[in-house]
């Protein structure tokens, strides 16, 4: 799953980004699903990491998001 694949359906992923980073404010959400880089700033700052360590964690929550939804799609094929 890439960025813009989760910004297409943003209130669904913004949940279980909450989920995850329990520091998300509903407040900050509407500009960030424009720009990832911002985002990633705001998630530092609101999380207590570095910038390469909130790239980091998108990257993993992505990775994470698309196995779960390829794991679904298997079972739905069986």
């Amino acid at each position: 799953m890439t960025w813009t694949d989760m910004t297409a359906n943003w209130a669904v992923w913004y949940r279980r980004l909450q989920t995850r980073f329990p520091n998300l404010d509903d407040g900050a959400m509407p500009f960030s699903k424009v720009d990832r880089g911002g985002f990633e700033a705001y998630l530092a700052e609101t999380h207590n990491l570095s910038l390469t360590e909130a790239q980091e964690e998108i990257d993993d929550f992505l990775f994470v998001e698309s196995l779960i939804l390829e794991n679904n799609d298997d079972h739905e094929a069986a």
